[in-house]
């Protein structure tokens, strides 16, 4: 994406000067860089400003009538609710959703990718099955919200701002850490919320960032731990035990054996060490959240720009957040791989659809308060910065909630918007890394893949960089391309997968943000 960042003069007494962004010849508004005043002139618009306009917002530049389509990267982003001045803010209060048709065009723009010819590696682990882990914990699951205490209290024991001693004799173990959640009882034992819980459970049991797991329950739940172990295809073995509290005597012997099982597990895990391995063995989580109107300019083509040099090297990049790419699907559907692979995304696309109808909801209302003031307005405009995340290259499969992810390259996986129940489904899938992008300051984590956070404006990065740990407000200020930036980011992936631990990991989130999504019925 080229930025076209206008300088502007105020013809007024106050001497000022202003810089917007246009995004693409054919929009409708422009991007205010700062916030303008009434009567502050952009002489490359040939637009005076009408109003206050902040930082990150739309500013009309033609008369649009009421029920004409607004443009903003090219794309439909809504219709004026009411007649626009060329000069006027363009906001939630004069911009709304409505129906217009979208040109799927399924493959159309799918291309093959290049490989690198200069591999690119990681200092990763690599497990007995081939797997690579980018981080080596000992995890503590839970087949229900009951046993949620004990597993804690377990991990309890081995945190090191409580117990420094507990794991100094094992340097190579990054940490004990307990994943609790709050279902596996009083749902429906064959119905698809109880099989995404175990799919979710599944996925983390395996996942190649633990080097062992112990899961816990209470005895009596209807999520079973037999029954989970059987439906993901797994077993009882050294680096995977289960146990329950009634089985075990109730909650003090049950802490006292978890904390037994935990010791000898930590022996085990801390015999690793990390070796040079293919990018190719990198999963990237794609999120945003705490979305502004910068995200689609800076952050999230930042990151695209990264992904893109990751499938390069024979990675993948999971994108998520189905009510997030509404609107925009179209142009995920002319990069896929196959009609059947663009399909597919449809299909997710009509399931929100009836399953927002059914809630009595509207999958078109998804930007939160915090993304509104920060100049977004509605999903479209939301959505079409948000696929930005990934790349220019094809869609290769889409997948639903917590399923394995297999193929490599760009994917999708059907998730929520809400972050910590989209990336607990990547991570679920097999993402080992994380990527993140805020434009109002999101504090997130996600054990045990490691987070990277990237900041869409400086003064973001000057407020909170002890959450962030790249600032993508530079391209905004021609100090660099997106380009250079997402060549950063990836050499900056590469580290972090390699063990540099991130901002979030050094704050200790990631246990908290486990929060499998639940859509059914609770009884």
């Amino acid at each position: 994406m080229s930025l076209n960042i206008a300088d502007t003069s105020a013809r007024s007494t106050a001497s000022m000067s202003a810089r917007v962004i246009r995004l693409n010849p054919a929009d409708d508004v422009v991007i205010a860089l700062e916030q303008l005043m009434s009567g502050t002139v952009i002489e490359k618009e040939a637009l005076t400003v009408s109003g206050l306009i902040p930082p990150g917002h739309k500013v009309a530049t033609r008369d649009i009538g009421q029920g004409e389509a607004v443009l903003r990267y090219g794309q439909v982003i809504g219709f004026a609710s009411q007649p626009i001045r060329a000069g006027q803010h363009v906001h939630t209060h004069n911009l709304a959703m409505g129906d217009f048709t979208r040109d799927y065009a399924f493959g159309q723009a799918a291309r093959p990718t290049v490989p690198s010819n200069e591999p690119a590696t990681f200092q990763g682990i690599v497990r007995e099955d081939g797997s690579v882990a980018t981080r080596n914990y000992v995890g503590i699951l839970t087949s229900v919200n009951c046993s949620a205490t004990v597993a804690r209290a377990i991990a309890d024991h081995f945190r090191p701002d409580v117990h420094p001693e507990a794991l100094a004799a094992f340097p190579n173990v990054d940490g004990v850490v307990a994943l609790t959640h709050s279902s596996g009882c009083a749902i429906d034992s064959e119905g698809d919320g109880l099989a995404i819980l175990q799919r979710t459970l599944g996925g983390y049991a395996c996942h190649p960032n633990f080097a062992s797991v112990l899961i816990v329950g209470l005895g009596c739940e209807t999520n079973q731990i037999s029954r989970l172990l059987e439906t993901q295809g797994l077993r009882e073995h050294d680096r995977l035990r289960t146990f329950t509290i009634q089985d075990s005597g109730g909650t003090t012997l049950t802490i006292a054996k978890g904390i037994e099982l935990v010791q000898r597990m930590l022996s085990e895990a801390n015999n690793v060490r990390r070796e040079a391995v293919s990018a190719s063995h990198l999963t990237i989580g794609l999120q945003c959240g705490g979305s502004d109107g910068y995200s689609g300019i800076t952050a999230n083509p930042v990151l695209g720009a990264a992904v893109d040099l990751l499938v390069q090297h024979g990675g993948t990049a999971i994108l998520s957040e189905t009510p997030e790419i509404y609107g925009a699907e179209h142009l995920l559907t002319r990069r896929a791989a196959t009609q059947e692979v663009g399909q597919k995304l449809l299909d997710r696309i009509r399931w929100w659809e009836a399953y927002a109808q059914r809630q009595g909801a509207q999958i078109n209302n998804n930007p939160s308060a915090g993304n509104k003031a920060g100049g977004l307005t509605t999903v479209l405009e939301k959505s079409l910065g948000g696929i930005a995340k990934a790349g220019s290259t094809n869609l290769t499969e889409v997948y639903e909630y917590a399923q394995p992810v297999k193929a490599r390259g760009l994917v999708f996986m059907d998730t929520p918007g809400y972050d910590p129940v989209s990336a607990t489904g990547q991570v679920a899938g097999g993402a080992n890394l994380i990527c993140f992008t805020t434009g109002r300051g999101s504090a997130y984590g996600c054990a045990p893949a490691p987070s990277v956070k990237l900041a869409t404006n400086t003064a973001l990065w000057q407020r909170q960089s002890d959450d962030m740990d790249l600032n993508c407000g530079e391209v905004l200020e021609g100090k660099t391309s997106i380009e250079e930036l997402g060549a950063v980011l990836f050499k900056l992936l590469l580290d972090v997968a390699s063990g540099t631990r991130s901002r979030s990991e050094r704050h200790g989130y990631g246990q908290q943000e486990f929060v499998p999504w639940q859509i059914s019925a609770i009884m």
